[in-house]
C-alpha cells in the first residue's frame, strides 16, 4: 500500500472507493497483507476561476466549462519553476483557491533574486561566483531557521508557507550580501523540490556531475537557532509605547534598570517618577506611572 494519496474530493468515488473495494477483496482472498490501499489521505482543494459573466463569482475550472488555464503560456513567459511555486503559494493545499495571476510576478522576482545570490553582472553577463569564507552567526541562523521551517511545513503539507519562508530567507541573505557556499549550497538543495530546474542548473555550476536529487536533504542545527536578544514591548499603564531589544543574559533587575535608563522611557515619563516597574521575563515590561 502507498504512503500517501493526494487527490481532489471530486475524485473520491472514481479513485478511492474502487481501489478500497479491490484491496479489501484481494485481502479477503489472502492475496494482500493489508486491507487499506493508502496509509494517509489528503484531499486537495480545487482551483476556481473568476467568472467572465459574474466578476464576483468563482467557478470550478473544468474542460466542460471551457474555462481551464493552459500552463504553456505562463511557462513560456515566466518558466516552469515560477508556475510550480505560484501554484503552491496560492494557499493551503486542502483549501480551494481562486486562480489569479496578478501576483505571479512576485514569485518570478523571488527566483530572480535567488539567482543573483550566486551571480553578479559583468559586461552585461551573469558571472557565477561563490565564496569559501566562513559563515557569520546571522547567516547560519537564517539558513537553519529556514531548514527547520521548511522541514516542518513539508511534513504538514503546508507548501504555501514553505514558499514564504524561502522568500524571507532570500531577502535576508540578499541584504547581508551573502554568497558563501556553506550557506547557499544547503539552500539550493532545500529549494530543489519546489523549483527543480533553476536549482539543478545552479547545482551543475557548483561543479557536481550527479543530479541534485541524489544529494542529502539538509538538517537544521538547533544550536544556531538560540536567540541572544529578546525584543520587549515597553508599556506605560498597560499601553505599549515602544519596543526595546535587550540581552537574554540580563536579570530582571538589570532589565528594569536598562528600561528606565532608556531615552524613550524618559520621554513618556516626562520628568515624573514612576510608581512601579513590572518585568515579565520574555513577555513585556509595564511601567506604572
Amino acid at each position: 500500500n502507498i504512503d500517501l494519496y493526494v487527490g481532489g474530493s471530486e475524485h473520491t468515488i472514481g479513485h478511492l472507493l474502487y481501489i478500497r473495494f479491490w484491496t479489501k477483496f484481494l485481502y479477503d482472498l489472502g492475496y494482500l497483507p493489508f486491507d487499506e490501499p493508502a496509509k494517509k489521505l489528503v484531499n486537495q482543494g480545487i482551483i476556481l476561476k473568476k467568472s467572465d459573466v459574474y466578476p464576483y463569482k468563482a467557478e470550478k475550472m473544468s474542460k466542460s466549462k471551457f474555462n481551464v488555464v493552459t500552463p504553456d503560456e505562463i511557462i513560456k513567459k515566466y518558466g516552469a519553476d515560477t508556475l510550480r511555486l505560484y501554484e503552491m503559494f496560492l494557499g493551503p493545499i486542502r483549501q480551494s483557491k481562486v486562480w489569479n495571476t496578478d501576483s505571479i510576478t512576485g514569485v518570478f522576482n523571488f527566483l530572480n533574486k535567488f539567482w543573483y545570490l550566486f551571480h553578479f553582472i559583468k559586461d552585461g553577463n551573469d558571472v557565477f561566483f561563490l565564496s569559501d569564507d566562513d559563515a557569520t552567526k546571522d547567516e547560519l541562523k537564517i539558513l537553519h531557521k529556514t531548514i527547520k521551517k521548511v522541514q516542518e511545513d513539508i511534513e504538514n503539507y503546508s507548501f504555501n508557507t514553505c514558499v514564504s519562508a524561502f522568500m524571507i530567507c532570500v531577502n535576508k541573505l540578499t541584504e547581508l550580501k551573502c554568497n558563501k557556499r556553506i550557506i547557499l549550497e544547503p539552500l539550493v538543495i532545500l529549494l530543489s523540490s519546489f523549483a527543480p530546474h533553476i536549482t539543478e542548473e545552479i547545482w551543475g555550476k557548483f561543479g557536481y556531475k550527479e543530479s541534485i536529487f541524489f544529494s542529502e536533504f539538509p538538517k537544521y542545527n538547533k544550536e544556531y537557532l538560540i536567540e541572544d536578544f529578546f525584543t520587549y514591548p515597553i508599556s506605560f499603564n498597560g499601553k505599549v509605547r515602544f519596543n526595546l531589544e535587550l540581552s537574554l543574559t540580563l536579570t530582571l533587575f538589570e532589565i528594569e534598570k536598562e528600561v528606565l535608563a532608556c531615552e524613550q522611557t524618559k520621554k513618556y515619563l516626562d520628568g515624573n517618577l514612576h510608581k512601579k516597574v513590572i518585568v515579565v521575563s520574555l513577555k513585556i515590561v509595564n511601567i506604572i506611572k
